[in-house]
């Protein structure tokens, strides 16, 4: 294994980061991975399917498919495993490694260990590591027991995604139904499927499942393959081997010539200084000891025992610990009954039986208190809730309104004549008319044909004159009141709204 060839940055991760993992090694090397997935599933699909409608018994392919996904998962596990390493294989040698990659292990799978839930998890630990035995188990109980739980989640999840599928397939067929005949085609061909299911509806749901389980059944495995690579990353600490390869291959590379050189320089100063020692030297040398080479000095017995003393001391050195350790009770010896005092339930008690009597009645008294408390907000509307519908005023008038094609020269007077002339309506869409389009000449903008009075206030917002734009929004709000809510003006507050305008707009008297 070259951990210095792979393609993934390793480092410590949560569990769900870890399945994100392998979930992109599924994306990056999809190619590699579905093509021989479609070569090697869909002839056995078929042949499946072939075999059991010769006896009859369509829905025998569909489990057998299901059954069989451990040996369908050998393949993007195949893939991913060795392109992690630098080395991704092609459809050809994929499709080869199947006849003899990983079949003994595989065994377990297809028989006492095929409903676990920790399939994803657990491949590739027995086919990639090939330990068997106890060696086996080990591995498992190290590698597999802090992510048991999230390696079951990713199985139900994955399973809740291909029933999804299976059915989205479904459904796809009745979008093309009519709505109206969706109901009475639902309720015949349920009927069709219960009592007496045809063929081809059989080979359709086989179909569907094995459409779903080839989308989701890759991303599963690639999903628990990046749970097996966190967990030796953790454990085996890949991420501080791989930095340390690292740093010896760039301290090699700059450290060679350097040496060479050093080498060198020694050389040629120790061979001149080697041939004059020799010349010097007597025929018959001397024997060198210890005391030739230190002298006549001699070690300090009780200072060199403190200083091993004060070494001692050194709680790095203390060779002695404590450790806890949990034992198994001995079940034989009687326990000593607790008492303790649960005087303290009573209180509890009477409480919960008070709420059970008169919560109801509490309940009650708490919503009057709290009718009483807002009669102020709700009461005025109630009384005009109930109230009778005043009938309209006979004086307001309902019909279509003429106005001339161009205004007059005098709109202040021409309004008060027609409101004197029983026509308050004419009067108020004629002041309305005038105001739009001395607005839409003060704003310099062109409102187009049948304006709304929503559209003529959003124009209105360019007048420079904050006063002009207040009076042009008064105006719209009495023409909305007369022309919609039928309700007219007081004389006075007509006369005043005549007078602002005129004085405002700067009408023609």
């Amino acid at each position: 294994m070259r951990l210095e060839q792979m393609t993934v940055r390793l480092r410590e991760r949560s569990a769900w980061e870890a399945v994100e993992l392998g979930t992109a090694l599924v994306r990056r090397h999809a190619a590699a991975i579905w093509k021989p997935w479609l070569l090697l599933t869909l002839p056995v699909f078929l042949v499946l399917n072939a075999a059991t409608w010769w006896i009859d018994s369509l829905w025998l392919a569909g489990f057998l498919m299901w059954w069989l996904k451990p040996a369908f998962d050998r393949i993007p596990l195949f893939v991913i495993s060795r392109a992690t390493f630098g080395a991704a294989p092609t459809v050809r040698e994929t499709l080869a490694a199947q006849l003899r990659w990983g079949w003994k292990p595989l065994l377990h799978y297809l028989s006492w260990r095929r409903l676990g839930p920790a399939r994803s998890l657990f491949l590739p630990i027995d086919l990639l590591e090939g330990v068997h035995g106890a060696r086996l188990r080990e591995r498992r109980r190290v590698l597999g027991g802090a992510v048991y739980g999230n390696a079951a989640l990713l199985t139900l999840v994955c399973l809740h995604f291909e029933a999804v599928l299976f059915f989205a397939c479904i459904a796809s067929i009745l979008m093309f139904l009519p709505i109206d005949e969706l109901p009475e085609t639902m309720r015949a061909g349920w009927s069709l499927i219960t009592e007496q299911t045809p063929w081809w509806v059989q080979l359709a749901c086989n179909l569907f499942a094995w459409v779903a389980v080839s989308i989701i059944e890759p991303f599963f495995v690639g999903a628990g393959f990046g749970l097996y690579l966190d967990r030796r990353t953790r454990i085996e600490a890949w991420d501080v081997e791989i930095a340390f390869r690292k740093l010896r291959a760039r301290l090699t590379a700059a450290a060679t010539p350097f040496a060479l050189l050093l080498a060198l320089l020694g050389a040629a100063i120790h061979l001149p200084a080697q041939a004059q020692a020799q010349a010097k030297e007597s025929p018959q040398e001397s024997a060198t000891t210890l005391a030739d080479v230190f002298g006549e000095q001699r070690a300090d017995d009780q200072a060199f025992r403190k200083a091993v003393d004060q070494a001692y001391t050194d709680p790095l050195l203390d060779s002695k610990r404590q450790q806890t350790t949990w034992e198994k009770r001995d079940k034989t010896q009687p326990k000593e009954p607790k008492q303790s005092d649960l005087s303290w339930l009573s209180g509890i008690g009477a409480f919960f039986a008070l709420i059970a009597e008169w919560g109801l009645w509490i309940v009650v008294a708490i919503l009057v208190l709290l009718l009483l408390l807002s009669m102020r907000y709700w009461l005025p509307w109630m009384r005009g809730t109930l109230g009778r519908h005043q009938p309209l005023s006979a004086d307001v008038e309902t019909e279509a309104l003429s106005l001339p094609e161009t205004l007059p020269d005098d709109v202040a007077s021409a309004a008060r004549r027609l409101w004197a002339q029983g026509e308050p309506r004419h009067a108020l869409a004629l002041l309305y008319r005038a105001s739009v389009a001395t607005m839409a000449q003060r704003a310099g903008i062109a409102l187009v044909p049948g304006a709304t009075e929503s559209e003529c206030l959003r124009a209105s917002r360019r007048m420079p004159d904050g006063e002009d734009r207040n009076l042009f929004a008064r105006m719209v709000r009495v023409w909305q009141y007369a022309a919609y809510a039928q309700r007219l003006p007081a004389q006075e507050e007509f006369d005043d709204l005549v007078s602002t305008l005129q004085q405002r707009y700067r009408w023609a008297a």
